[in-house]
């Protein structure tokens, strides 16, 4: 007997509720909105709002601010996979003259490039975009603070350069580019640059008074691509969907999960924390789940969207409020009451259609040294190693076509593992990147290092 997943339990959906209801109150936000995303679709929403009878839905518009990086990263992103650039290109080589073309594409999208967090100048929140027309408004007389590539210093600054990166390679406007590549692609028809109706309205709360005032809503100019969108909770459950699954006509799935892959060296405080940042996504620790995606913040609203690709769920949290409730952890806690209360049914198990002999031969029982390993064939080709109980190091492999396989993660990321035969065409043992895996542990007459000892394994005399 199937079940129909397509909706949460009833006890799901109340205590989610609860969740938003306990944050809008105690965060003492005009109107919040919330989305929960389950198998690549939206099967929650809900809103709290301090105004009887107007309560927002999934497509009122909210500023979502630096969620914003995340778009302009998977452009970027589609130019390395059309050959256009490769994240190693120092910027200069597509955009030269910035000033700060010696930081890579990469290390821009992680940011690592050393670039200052903010423009200089007045708050480039807080301002007409006018006031920084050009690149050299927007990084100042000393865009560096830090060498290139040694650090994670979030930088703004560094997605308006991506930004222009998209613009000078496209021959387009920034805001084109995304419309036609993400935008349209993906149905986020409420997705837009500048606010369209339905929007709510930015706020400040008083932090010691229930009273209110209202906050502008600047063009940000040059610095659009690091934090101009306005999108709806319903347009953001659809990209959460995209960020996790891809989708070819915008990016494919191995793109999108490199997006996801740490690429920035973590301070003490971040390892302590669990927290890194990938190539335009924010990766964290929380409740013993990974959970990838992005927070924004502007004058007036909060944004957050989040992702837990192992248990298939992302939750949207909008609010309209300068300061208030912290949205990323009302955003991991949707993510945990779903998993919690309705884990994952994994897919039923299938026998392969098709098994290689040559490759089903190397599945079971591996020794480096005393070290135990299995090795198995996955449903989707690759090999797994991994240890046989406990820790230790493992990685998919994939193949090479030629009977060898190449490691994608972890400390094998990269490495060739070759199946050595004997004469006979027996599998004699693994040879990993020169490290030697027997059938038997220090097996006989197999390589580096054999038997070791003539006189075998032994006893205390």
């Amino acid at each position: 007997m199937t079940t129909s997943q397509e909706e949460l339990l009833p006890g799901t959906r109340r205590a989610l509720l609860h969740r938003i209801a306990v944050a809008q109150a105690e965060g003492r936000t005009p109107s919040l909105v919330a989305a929960v995303v389950r198998d690549g679709k939206a099967v929650w929403h809900g809103s709290r709002t301090s105004v009887d009878g107007h309560a927002p839905d999934e497509n009122v518009q909210y500023r979502i601010g630096s969620i914003t990086k995340t778009f302009t990263a998977v452009l970027v992103l589609r130019l390395r996979d059309e050959g256009l650039l490769d994240l190693g290109d120092a910027l200069e080589k597509h955009l030269p003259g910035t000033g700060a073309g010696e930081a890579t594409i990469a290390e821009l999208l992680a940011h690592t490039g050393g670039l200052a967090a903010e423009s200089p100048g007045p708050w480039w929140e807080r301002t007409p975009g006018s006031l920084r027309p050009e690149l050299a408004d927007v990084l100042g007389e000393q865009p560096f603070l830090h060498p290139a590539g040694r650090r994670h210093h979030y930088s703004n600054p560094g997605y308006t350069l991506l930004g222009a990166l998209v613009e000078e390679l496209r021959g387009a406007p920034w805001e084109d580019v995304l419309r036609r590549e993400i935008l349209e692609p993906l149905g986020l028809s409420r997705t837009s640059a500048q606010p369209r109706v339905p929007h709510a309205g930015g706020w400040a709360v008083h932090p010691w008074a229930d009273v209110m005032l209202p906050e502008p809503a600047e063009d940000l100019g040059r610095m659009a691509p690091a934090g101009q969108l306005w999108s709806t909770s319903g347009d953001l459950a659809r990209f959460a969907a995209f960020l996790a699954k891809g989708d070819d006509r915008v990016l494919s799935a191995e793109s999108v999960r490199e997006m996801r892959t740490p690429a920035a060296p973590a301070e003490a405080a971040d390892v302590v924390d669990g927290v890194t940042y990938g190539l335009g996504l924010q990766i964290q620790r929380r409740d013993r789940r990974l959970l990838v995606g992005h927070s924004g913040s502007l004058p007036g609203f909060l944004a957050n969207l989040v992702i837990s690709v192992e248990d298939d769920v992302a939750a949207v949290v909008l609010a309209n409020c300068t300061s208030g409730p912290l949205l990323s952890a009302v955003g991991a806690d949707l993510v945990r009451i779903v998993a919690e209360a309705e884990p994952r049914i994994p897919e039923p198990w299938r026998p392969l259609r098709e098994a290689d002999p040559s490759v089903v031969e190397l599945a079971g029982q591996w020794y480096w040294g005393t070290y135990a390993f299995v090795l198995r064939v996955t449903a989707d080709g690759l090999l797994s190693l991994g240890p046989l109980a406990g820790n230790g190091r493992g990685s998919r492999f994939r193949a090479n076509g030629d009977g060898s396989w190449t490691g994608l993660e972890g400390y094998y990321a990269g490495e060739l593992l070759r199946p050595v035969r004997r004469p006979d065409g027996a599998v004699s043992h693994l040879d990993l990147g020169s490290f030697v895996f027997t059938r038997q542990p220090y097996e006989e007459g197999a390589p580096v290092p054999g038997g070791v000892d003539p006189e075998g394994w032994r006893g205390i005399s």
